[in-house]
This record gives C-alpha cells, sequence and structure tokens, in this order.
C-alpha cells in the first residue's frame, strides 16, 4: 500500500480529536459532586484538563514538531476516559448486587 502511514497518522489525529471531544461532552455532563464522592479531581479541574487536552488534539498534529504536545492531550484525554469516567459512572449508579 503507497503511504500507509499517511492514512494511519490521519486516522489516529481523528481518532484522538473525537477520543477528546467525547471526554470533555462527558465531563461536562456529570454532576459535580460525583467527582468528589469518586475522590478524584473536581469538575472544573477535568473540564480544564479534557479541554486542554482536545484543544491541544486540534491544534498539533502527530507528525511534526508539535507531536509531543499533541501525544500530552491525548494522555490526558485518555486518562479521564480510562480512570475518571469508569469511577464517576460507578459512584452514580451506586452499588450492584
Amino acid at each position: 500500500m503507497l503511504y500507509l502511514d499517511v492514512w494511519v497518522m490521519f486516522l489516529a489525529y481523528y481518532a484522538g480529536l473525537i477520543a477528546g471531544v467525547f471526554a470533555f461532552v462527558h465531563a461536562l455532563s456529570q454532576r459535580a459532586d460525583a467527582y468528589t464522592a469518586a475522590e478524584r479531581l473536581t469538575k472544573p479541574a477535568w473540564l480544564g484538563i479534557t479541554g486542554g487536552g482536545t484543544f491541544a488534539l486540534l491544534l498539533f498534529s502527530l507528525s511534526g514538531p508539535g507531536a509531543m504536545f499533541w501525544l500530552a492531550g491525548l494522555v490526558a484525554v485518555m486518562v479521564y476516559l480510562v480512570d475518571v469516567r469508569p469511577r464517576l459512572i460507578e459512584v452514580q449508579r451506586g452499588p450492584r448486587w
């Protein structure tokens, strides 16, 4: 395949951007007291982290001099999606048995 690396970078860029927007919208739609009940940072802090990460994903690209900032934005968004989001869902749902 010709230019396979270009397609991989293209898909990674847009997948990261979609994940960032999803993380920000999810953080925005959660109750503020759920963050403290989940023993995580406050809602404004996570809105800043996911919003800043999404902005970095939008502004920089994976290939080029801004790749480090793009990766930092992706890490910030992934931390929310992997660590904070499941805990918020668990706290708001209540105990399951």
